[in-house]
């Protein structure tokens, strides 16, 4: 392809994941699904925005599930439920430590794409962090670009 034949893509996708069990969850397939352009792109980048603040988005351990495990085990230990001083709590004991959560993992993702795939380390996956015990279902805002 020389460099004429080059175009370059912006789509951008809004996506319902299922409601899941507190815990931090796998949904890299549930993104690659929604995104058939992806394997188009020789070079580009996908940024992924989860629009709620007591979830989060992140990329960890794709293979172990006690991994998973283990990180639901430690914030709960590191961001405690009932904690004396906090004022917002009229929505539930895991609604402020969801909020705290959020603050910390974080609300977006960049991941390069090259050769139409994303450009994960080999034991890597995004991970849907659900903070609270009955957070419903999520949205997602997916956005691509780069050159064909």
């Amino acid at each position: 392809m020389n460099q004429n034949d080059k175009h370059t893509l912006w789509t951008q996708k809004t996506i319902r994941l299922k409601a899941q069990a507190r815990g931090f969850h796998l949904v890299t397939r549930e993104i690659l699904n929604e995104l058939p352009e992806l394997t188009t792109l020789e070079i580009g980048t996908l940024h992924v925005f989860i629009q709620h603040t007591s979830a989060s988005i992140s990329i960890g351990e794709n293979a172990d599930s006690t991994v998973r495990n283990d990180l639901e085990s430690h914030f709960n230990r590191y961001v405690p439920e009932d904690a004396p001083y906090y004022r917002h709590d009229y929505e539930g004991s895991d609604d402020m430590p969801a909020h705290i959560k959020n603050c910390i993992i974080g609300s977006s993702l960049t991941i390069p794409v090259s050769n139409g795939r994303l450009n994960l380390g080999t034991w890597q996956g995004i991970y849907l962090c659900e903070h609270r015990n009955h957070g419903g279902s999520r949205t997602l805002i997916l956005t691509l670009n780069g050159t064909t």
